[in-house]
């Protein structure tokens, strides 16, 4: 048999050789009996090895991301690119756009059948839905609002966007659709798109994300907070000084009062900063995912 010229287990080679010499030489043992015996002394877990306490590295959160009104998972695509050749895992939720409340319920589903810690990212209506999400999902280690709702208890996205000039959403949607339930659905006109929700974003995208837009209720938009879970939990903004959504004024507010850890401005930026911009959004959401 050939040893290594290598140290096991604190033994020196040597040592090894007339230990398992030693097992060969025993009495009725049988070929099948000592090789165990001698697998064991060739590659012992030692008490010092077994109790040194030495933890592991610490688990890589998944990336949990959540697209508001007039959007869709897509939105994210080049954030996701880039998360994932940095060796996260992402799941880019389908957010229903129905109510905060049935929304939040959808998205901490998805956060609870992840077994990792996770980082959940929100744009735009999206922050109020995980704002109220983390709150049913123990694992949410931090909150990441991308051009997004961080509302207090009893406020609702279409308040907040009032709080402070310069939001031009209004004079942009269609006429609301009805839906069989009296509800109204509610749109960007396509030829407002662009300019209104995606103005750094080459046209060519800009008119597919119009034509692919996911419509939000009247209500979500109406609905109150009940429990913000920005007030427990770590939390990151990234927005763009251009957004024509949300007022950046309103954002930086939200962001102060919400002790933010990091605040970036995007300067010239529209609302889907996370299309335009994906790579600074990105970095963020790893700078939250390695915070401790």
């Amino acid at each position: 048999m050939i040893f290594a010229k290598t140290d096991i287990g604190g033994a020196s080679n040597v040592d090894m050789e007339g230990a398992f010499a030693s097992v060969l030489r025993r009495p009725g043992m049988t070929t099948f009996a000592y090789i165990p015996m001698a697998m064991a002394m060739l590659f012992p877990i030692t008490a010092a090895t077994a109790q040194s306490g030495k933890a592991g590295p610490a688990e890589r959160p998944t990336i949990v991301l959540v697209h508001g009104a007039f959007a869709e998972s897509g939105s994210w695509n080049g954030v996701i690119e880039r998360l994932r050749a940095d060796g996260y895992s992402v799941v880019a939720a389908s957010n229903p756009l129905r109510s905060v409340k049935t929304d939040a319920a959808s998205v901490a589903s998805v956060v609870n059948s992840i077994k990792a810690p996770v980082v959940l990212v929100g744009h735009s209506y999206g922050g109020a839905v995980i704002t109220d999400a983390a709150n049913s999902a123990t694992n949410v280690k931090a909150l990441v609002y991308v051009a997004a709702f961080a509302p207090e208890a009893g406020e609702t996205s279409a308040g907040l966007t009032g709080k402070f000039p310069g939001a031009t959403l209004g004079a942009t949607l269609a006429p609301p659709v009805v839906l069989p339930d009296g509800s109204k659905d509610l749109y960007i006109q396509q030829d407002k798109f662009p300019s209104q929700f995606a103005a750094d974003v080459p046209a060519p995208e800009a008119a597919l994300m119009a034509a692919t837009q996911r419509p939000i209720t009247e209500g979500a938009l109406n609905e109150p907070t009940v429990a913000p879970s920005w007030k427990t939990r770590p939390n990151w903004f990234i927005y763009g000084s251009a957004d024509k959504n949300i007022p950046p004024a309103v954002q930086a507010f939200m962001a102060k009062r919400a002790g933010s850890k990091k605040t970036v401005v995007i300067a010239g930026a529209s609302h889907v900063v996370m299309t335009s911009n994906p790579k600074a959004v990105a970095d963020l959401i790893e700078e939250a995912a390695t915070a401790r």
